[in-house]
């Protein structure tokens, strides 16, 4: 089969590799998607210490059961679509125990301590049954939307801790599809939303899928300047950082009004020190939040949302590209020429 492998350093290669074979333990799941993350550009930008040598990556997937494990809870059968939450808690750790499985001191995550989805098979191990992290798809005839959920499930849980509420403002740092699915998760909560993106293209692209959004051009009209005057100079209640850029921190803590909240979504190449100013932080009471991966709970929420079509998944997908052309799709990805690529395998 054809896997795309990561091999340190920058370098990642389609290759051809025998496929999985399942071993008595979890599922072999027949691959239909696997939708391109920011993490992922990420590692093809700058590499990745986090990943395993010889890994096969991607996380955020759909695919159906051919081969199935006997004793698995959840009521699976060969021939279910599914999908998962890629990163897998212990079980055991405190915080597994506290429910929060994103945060395991032995984390396991799909597409980086297991091979994950950008191949035509995969494994889904025994551990991701036993957590309750692998979940069925709905009877629907295209899948691949739900590829999203997985994104759609960290925004969720990066929303989580903000608590927005109806009336308040909202300013998104980047209008890449994490900034996209802010908006519409915020909208939905009734609050009023700008997002700041410097790149015109990324405006046009953003404005053209998101309904009573307002847009700030960025460094070019002074991003935290213009939420503080449209906001009658009381500032945003909540900022969300989008994006991998320290200024996005920056910026998001200064646009703040007071007893403000910020979340630090976008992970930042390097040591990411330097970017907030504490004194602000100490004397306006602002609150601030990091997130990393999400929960079952949060994926299967994730899919739900989309099922019931209250976020629309498929108006974010720029392009499907098939696995031969993974290549195009990181090369246009990391360029962001596309919104969200999606790599395709053959239907089945």
């Amino acid at each position: 089969m054809l896997a795309y492998r990561y091999w340190g350093g920058r370098e990642l290669r389609l290759e051809e590799t025998p496929a999985p074979v399942l071993g008595g333990e979890g599922a072999l799941v027949k691959i239909l998607a696997c939708s391109i993350c920011g993490t992922d550009v990420r590692m093809y930008r700058f590499g990745s210490e986090k990943t395993d040598r010889g890994r096969i990556v991607g996380h955020e997937m759909a695919g159906r059961i051919t081969e199935l494990a006997p004793g698995l809870p959840g009521g699976f059968s060969v021939g279910d679509y599914v999908s998962m939450a890629p990163a897998i808690g212990c079980g055991e750790c405190y915080s597994c125990r506290k429910g929060h499985t994103n945060m395991c001191d032995r984390l396991a995550t799909m597409g980086f301590q297991y091979d994950g989805g950008f191949a035509e098979y995969a494994v889904f191990p025994k551990k991701a049954f036993l957590m309750g992290n692998v979940y069925a798809l709905p009877p629907v005839p295209d899948p691949v939307p739900f590829t999203l959920s997985e994104p759609l499930a960290c925004v969720i849980n990066a929303q989580s801790y903000l608590r927005i509420e109806a009336g308040e403002d909202v300013a998104i740092f980047g209008s890449g599809i994490i900034g996209c699915m802010h908006a519409e998760l915020a909208r939905s909560q009734g609050a009023r939303v700008f997002i700041v993106e410097p790149a015109g293209e990324r405006r046009r692209q953003a404005g053209e899928l998101l309904d009573g959004v307002t847009f700030i051009a960025g460094e070019e009209e002074g991003a935290a300047r213009e939420i503080i005057r449209l906001t009658g100079g009381k500032g945003a209640d909540v900022a969300i950082a989008a994006c991998s850029a320290g200024s996005a921190q920056r910026d998001g803590l200064e646009s703040l009004a007071k007893c403000g909240r910020l979340s630090l979504f976008g992970g930042l190449p390097g040591d990411g020190l330097g970017f907030l100013d504490s004194n602000r932080i100490h004397y306006r009471e602002i609150g601030v939040f990091g997130v990393h991966a999400s929960t079952p709970a949060q994926n299967r929420a994730a899919m739900e949302l989309l099922h019931s079509g209250k976020i629309d998944a498929g108006k974010f997908i720029s392009k499907r590209y098939p696995l031969s052309e993974i290549e195009t799709a990181f090369k246009e990805a990391a360029e962001g020429s596309v919104l969200k690529a999606v790599v395709v395998m053959e239907k089945g």
